[in-house]
């Protein structure tokens, strides 16, 4: 009994050790394949890394896959596995990293690929495109690249953009209808029974199992409301997102946002976006991925010709919520942004002003701009979309 149990662990620890030896072949790549040699099945997950991963060392990085293998001193026509250039292409290498590795993984590495490594080749093929797993970080690079895209890929990368957007979506109106539902609101769909509210079909409908054929009577042993659905006097949110580049992540959970808040029955929704100049987007409200194919990031900054607009179509200062969602570099005059931002509180509004509008709230800005503004009564953070929810259903509460 004990030789077999000596037998079992000397035969697992060789197993370990050779698996060890050959995760230690992965991560060390291909230049050391001279003194540590990797077994047959790992040749293709090997093949995968180092079509992405050798690019460290290319020309431009100072090292080159040649020059650390001559450390080696041998020669490479002896090498089974050698570095000869790789058949791979990147349609090819999609297909074997979503064959070889998990979810996550797929999805990391398809990020280096395109952020750290610059193969926008995945972005412009269509049959790559198909393959590719839809992600945040993809989305993002869609956007980024969406002007260099011919009229298929655009429409393919749009389905993407889409089906990446509906996720999001989910995600946070499940959320956001938790922060609004959970709490008596002004306007709210109460029922009011009365009769012109009197839902009739519903009625029937829920009561035919108390139609009585003999007598062709129909008695309803309860009814139902029609809920008391009137808009009156809603809030007024104006959202005000700065497309410059910085500002990626906000400008597409702002748009996911505002098409959430447009379906709420008490709140009267406009989205527009800026730069230099303001281009109000309010009838795609409720299409946040139209939303996103118009977005043109960079240039620079106009953030008082923003908010004038946001005053020019105020029409109740006292249920109005201005949301300013920009890092608060601006490339005019300060001064004029200030009396702007200034006006909207005076006349009654209130303004929030958001660094960044996302789940990780990663913030670049003007920390003096942001002082200001919080002087002069704005309210200013960097929040998630379900902490500005909070915050909005507080003010209107």
């Amino acid at each position: 009994m004990k030789n077999k149990i000596k037998d079992f662990d000397l035969n697992d620890l060789a197993y370990l050790n050779k698996r060890n030896l050959n995760r230690w072949r992965l991560i060390l790549g291909s230049f050391v394949e001279n003194n540590l040699k990797i077994d047959g099945e790992y040749f293709e997950i090997d093949e995968t890394l180092n079509f992405l991963y050798d690019r460290e060392y290319s020309e431009n990085s100072g090292y080159s896959l040649n020059s650390l293998n001559d450390l080696n001193n041998s020669n490479s026509n002896e090498r089974k596995f050698g570095k000869e250039k790789s058949a791979l292409t990147v349609p090819k290498w999609i297909s074997k990293v979503k064959k070889l590795f998990p979810k996550e993984t797929v999805e990391i590495m398809q990020n280096q690929a395109l952020e750290k490594y610059k193969l926008t080749e995945i972005l412009t093929d269509e049959n790559i495109l198909k393959e590719i797993e839809p992600n945040i970080e993809l989305l993002k690079n869609i956007l980024a690249f969406k002007d260099t895209m011919s009229g298929n890929v655009k429409k393919l990368a749009y389905e993407i953009v889409k089906k990446t957007v509906e996720e999001i979506k989910k995600k946070m109106e499940i959320e956001i209808k938790k922060v609004f539902y959970g709490k008596k609101l002004p306007n709210s769909t109460a029922v009011n029974k009365i009769f012109k509210n009197l839902d009739i079909k519903k009625t029937v409908r829920h009561n035919l199992k108390n139609y009585n054929y003999k007598d062709k009577k129909f008695f309803a042993d309860k009814l139902y409301f029609n809920q008391n659905i009137k808009k009156y006097n809603p809030y007024n949110i104006i959202i005000l997102i700065d497309e410059s580049g910085s500002m990626l992540d906000s400008v597409i959970y702002s748009s996911i946002m505002a098409s959430i808040f447009t379906n709420l029955p008490y709140m009267s929704v406009k989205l527009i976006i800026f730069d230099v100049s303001v281009v109000d987007l309010s009838e795609y409200i409720r299409e946040p991925v139209d939303i996103l194919f118009k977005v043109q990031l960079g240039g620079g900054t106009d953030i008082a010709q923003a908010l004038e607009y946001a005053k020019k179509i105020t029409v109740a200062p006292d249920k109005t919520i201005v949301l300013l969602i920009s890092d608060l570099f601006d490339s005019n005059d300060y001064k004029l942004m200030y009396k702007s931002a200034s006006d909207i509180i005076e006349n009654g509004s209130k303004l929030f002003v958001l660094t960044a509008l996302d789940y990780n709230t990663n913030i670049s800005y003007d920390k003096e701009a942001a002082k200001y503004f919080s002087k002069i009564g704005a309210k200013v953070g960097a929040l998630t979309p379900n902490k500005l929810s909070k915050w909005i259903s507080e003010s209107i509460s």
